[in-house]
């Protein structure tokens, strides 16, 4: 028998509306940095409009994936689309390592071969895109710290914005000064914190995807808790995975002492469900009672 906890907030989703603003402010940064970089011939300009490019692509993904996971289950997609953001955070969690793997190469590049900034204009548009993009950063970090797809949106905006950061003060320190390792060194720190956090959103949201238990939940603790009951004998066939962060699913064998009646077992569940969803954060229990059953009871049995 399935039983599952929902509470639900009214709350008013900022998530898209901050998303599609970050997505239109990117597509503004990017269109003036092309024509600025054919205007001015900078290749610097030409290349962060490629950077902005790739965000543009990332926000469109996070965006689609945010509007599908608020569609309702139906008769072929019984789980509806709570999965879609998590599949945008392992694709936008890929690109981010890609994205830090280009600008290692770009740092050994600019190191070998240092350039000044050309013009005024690429500092001004520079700077734009600096602003722009800190802005979008601003919106979206709120919602980082609790969504995957959100971080990986976050991520790629946080990275952009750092990277025209250090372009701007090395190719400015490298023309008053003449320290032209600066930019490099800088964007070569942005590339190993880009991999790490890439790699920490990348393994989370395959944990989900592959139906890995929660890093955070010990199913012998669950195990014993559920067997403190007097009337269960023994736990068994133990399943827990997520389906996406907010939902933890746990399906599992109980054997009982006795032959209760369902209205016994009923009100036995409930009280399992309380323990389960206050001690472990589970949600969703489906529990098929036993009694007297010949089959394996180890905890994890592969079907």
């Amino acid at each position: 028998m399935a039983h599952s906890h929902s509470h639900h907030h009214h709350t008013h989703d900022t998530k898209g509306r901050n998303l599609f603003i970050s997505i239109l402010l990117n597509i503004i940064i990017t269109v003036a940095q092309v024509i600025g970089g054919i205007l001015s011939g900078s290749l610097s300009l030409l290349s962060d409009a490629l950077h902005n490019f790739s965000d543009v692509l990332s926000l469109i993904v996070s965006y689609i994936a945010n509007r599908y996971s608020k569609k309702k289950a139906s008769f072929d997609k019984t789980f509806g689309y709570k999965r879609a953001e998590i599949i945008a955070a392992f694709v936008n969690a890929s690109s981010l390592i890609i994205v830090a793997l280009y600008l290692i190469y770009e740092a050994i590049v600019r190191f070998i071969h240092p350039q000044e900034i050309e013009s005024g204009l690429v500092i001004w548009l520079a700077l734009l895109g600096i602003v722009a993009n800190g802005f979008s950063v601003l919106l979206l970090k709120k919602d980082s710290k609790d969504n995957m797809n959100m971080r990986s949106a976050y991520l790629h905006l946080l990275t952009d914005m750092s990277a025209s950061v250090a372009v701007l003060i090395g190719g400015l320190l490298m023309k008053y000064f003449n320290w032209f390792w600066v930019d490099s060194v800088l964007t070569l720190l942005i590339a190993f914190y880009l991999i790490v956090m890439g790699y920490d959103l990348l393994k989370n949201s395959f944990r989900v995807l592959m139906l890995f238990s929660p890093e955070d939940v010990d199913l012998k603790e669950i195990r014993e808790a559920i067997s403190a009951f007097p009337e269960i004998k023994n736990v068994h066939h133990m399943h827990i995975w997520q389906l996406n962060e907010k939902e933890n699913h746990l399906e599992a064998h109980i054997d009982f002492y006795e032959d209760i009646t369902l209205s016994q077992f009923d009100e036995i569940l409930n009280k399992v469900e309380e323990v389960l969803y206050h001690q472990f954060g589970i949600n969703h229990v489906n529990i098929q009672p036993e009694y007297q059953k010949d089959d394996a009871k180890d905890i994890i049995v592969q079907d």
